[in-house]
């Protein structure tokens, strides 16, 4: 990858150019969905088994340098919009290290990511590997785009099981949270159900603005609901 920063570089470019990467247009992507508000985009590349056939379309030379590089489960296209900041976070799932190639970023000191308190500044053409499962936030203060390649690593494992297990749970789960760039990109089960989820919320946020007496009234109706159904009714009936 480092080898060919190059010419990955020159495919984002020209992506950047036609508006590719970008936010999702709806709630379908639930591992970034709060960094939508911030003004980060993303274009995926790959994740996981699913199909992503506009990243073939779109970026073909580096599709093609990916597939000969089976170690790399999750791959993308990010951009960091000026004078933003991604809040502190730390990734769920262990299974694999971070990435990042410096594509077009200000190369400055100002644009960095912060990872356990050890800052990094991008570069364009330089990489840099860390481990997502420690709190980390990026930042820039700059005038300037930031765009990177994103990449997970599978996450070297001494124990066989682990590993089989790793390689079961990125085929089951991580698939299943798969978000497309357009339209005839592959959306996991996850995000399907993510979304449904969130129109949910939002109608719910929209209940407790107008009318915070039956919010409550219903959120507790329901809670005591599944109270009953879980942890009395099978002992009464």
């Amino acid at each position: 990858l480092d080898e060919n920063w190059e010419m990955i570089r020159d495919e984002a470019k020209a992506l950047y150019d036609k508006g590719g990467i970008k936010a999702s247009s709806s709630y379908d992507d639930l591992g970034f969905n709060s960094f939508f508000k911030t003004g980060w985009k993303r274009f995926y590349l790959k994740w996981y088994d699913s199909a992503h056939p506009s990243a073939a379309e779109l970026c073909p030379k580096t599709t093609a340098l990916l597939k000969t590089l089976p170690t790399i489960k999750a791959a993308m296209f990010t951009e960091l919009a000026p004078d933003s900041r991604l809040v502190r976070h730390r990734d769920p799932y262990a299974g694999s290290l971070r990435y990042h190639l410096g594509l077009i970023t200000p190369n400055d000191d100002r644009c960095f990511i912060d990872v356990d308190g050890q800052r990094y500044s991008w570069r364009d053409g330089e990489s840099v590997v860390f481990d997502e499962t420690y709190i980390h936030y990026a930042e820039t203060t700059t005038e300037q785009n930031r765009i990177i390649f994103f990449a997970d690593v599978e996450r070297p494992l001494k124990n066989r099981f682990m590993e089989k297990f790793n390689h079961w749970f990125g085929k089951s789960v991580m698939t299943a949270a798969s978000s497309p760039n357009e339209a005839g990109d592959q959306t996991g089960g996850l995000n399907k159900l993510f979304g449904y989820i969130y129109q949910f919320r939002l109608k719910a946020k929209a209940l407790k603005a107008s009318n915070r007496g039956l919010y409550y009234f219903l959120k507790w109706f329901i809670m005591l609901g599944l109270f009953f159904l879980i942890f009395i009714r099978p002992y009464v009936f």
